[in-house]
């Protein structure tokens, strides 16, 4: 439990590298069955999960002076080996990893996780793979655990991508299958994160065809990863919140360590605040935002950033008008149904909140003091619900912030850094 109070905030922040970078990078590195090097990666619960899995696999993985050293070289796995997977809370490692571990030598592997994780939706990425050669099963509630007892060979499948992971997936373990695939994708929400694995895989040089809308797909199977030495670049999903408490404050916050030319889909949030009024400059390495005296309200589609939900969602408080986040019902198959969450946590603080299928409008009034909220056990929510406490009279109390370390093991800290005294 933490209990926050209001502030004024101003200074400079170093944003923590990608998770959704650094668990690519782990995940090529292992497959690529050599040593590799990832500089500047994101230390976290959720990348820490992706390690332990690894190197449950085989890996060899090391962390110093700022840098993993990943060595898959030496992989002793066998046709008779039985193996259940732990991936915690880390959803990216789940769905990302599951079509690669086809194309190891394995008897049977269960892919599992914490209570969060065993209730997102896995059920379409285990037909396309079924599709595709595995053998693959999960609980009636199409959640994990998996069962995996079938290696992957590639062929041709279609799959409705309500998040962008199972895309992401695909791409990165068809170019191993043992034959062409084809694959068409009929719904796609979160484009950006296949944009960033795509950059992977043109890194990597492997071979593909992907028409413009991403909705169809061709990989040549029987390729392979390479190792390789890459630095991760900061994350936009970690400055967001950031950048929403210059907005939400009307201060001035300068962000170092992010790249402008990444393909990271929460980069649209700085869009979305310019649109509301707020002044966004960047250099080299830093972006910078001033929050207006008054920030505007209006209608934001967030599909391709579904992770900004919670962010944005605060920002309703203090805006001229209503606030609408829409286009955005993959927000309900997160480690929450964010939707639903953020929608209570502002209503208990006294907003006005309409809940729709598929996003939310906040409407701008006087936030309550002195109340205590639920994080839900997620990073997000916490987080956001930490920055909202920066314009609220009489403190707000989060009844357990530990989930932040999934991605953000710093955040509190950071804030901290940057909060002032309450302006006279």
């Amino acid at each position: 439990m933490i209990t926050l109070h209001p502030s004024s905030i101003r200074g400079e922040v170093w944003i923590p590298s990608s998770k959704s970078q650094t668990i690519r990078a782990l995940l090529i590195a292992f497959f690529s069955h050599g040593t590799s090097i990832i500089r500047n990666p994101l230390i976290s619960a959720d990348t820490q999960s992706c390690i332990s899995v690894l190197e449950t696999l085989g890996a060899s993985i090391e962390y110093r002076d700022n840098t993993l050293h990943v060595d898959s070289s030496s992989i002793t796995l066998t046709e008779d080996d039985e193996i259940t997977l732990d991936c915690g809370n880390s959803g990216t490692t789940t769905y990302l990893l599951y079509g690669l571990l086809g194309t190891l030598p394995f008897r049977k592997i269960i892919l599992t996780g914490d209570d969060q994780l065993r209730r997102r939706p896995v059920k379409p990425l285990v037909d396309a793979y079924n599709d595709l050669g595995m053998n693959a099963s999960c609980t009636a509630e199409g959640t994990p655990p998996v069962e995996i007892t079938g290696h992957l060979r590639g062929g041709r499948t279609s799959i409705e991508c309500r998040t962008s992971q199972y895309l992401s997936s695909l791409l990165l373990s068809l170019p191993l299958a043992d034959k062409d695939s084809v694959v068409d994708v009929p719904l796609l929400y979160e484009k950006p994160y296949v944009s960033m694995t795509l950059s992977w895989l043109d890194r990597q040089k492997i071979r593909y065809r992907i028409s413009s809308d991403l909705q169809h797909l061709e990989v040549e199977g029987r390729q392979h990863y390479t190792a390789f030495d890459e630095t991760i670049t900061g994350d936009f999903s970690s400055a967001s919140f950031f950048f929403t408490a210059a907005a939400l404050t009307g201060c001035t916050l300068t962000l170092r360590g992010l790249d402008m030319n990444d393909s990271q889909g929460d980069k649209g949030v700085l869009d979305i605040l310019s649109a509301m009024g707020c002044t966004v400059s960047h250099s080299e390495n830093a972006i910078t935002v001033k929050g207006p005296s008054q920030l505007k309200g209006g209608t934001f589609d967030i599909n391709a950033m579904p992770d900004s939900l919670p962010t944005l969602s605060i920002l309703g408080a203090v805006t001229d008008s209503p606030l609408h986040l829409t286009n955005v019902k993959n927000a309900r198959i997160k480690e929450t149904d964010r939707i639903a969450c953020m929608s209570e946590n502002l209503r208990q603080l006294g907003l006005q909140v309409d809940e729709e299928e598929d996003g939310m409008i906040i409407h701008p009034g006087p936030v309550k003091g002195g109340l205590t909220v639920s994080g839900y056990q997620d990073h997000r929510i916490i987080m956001a619900m930490a920055i909202l406490s920066l314009i609220i009279e009489g403190g707000l109390t989060i009844d357990d912030e530990k989930a932040a370390q999934v991605t953000f093991p710093t955040f509190f800290t950071l804030l901290d850094s940057v909060k002032k005294e309450k302006d006279k």
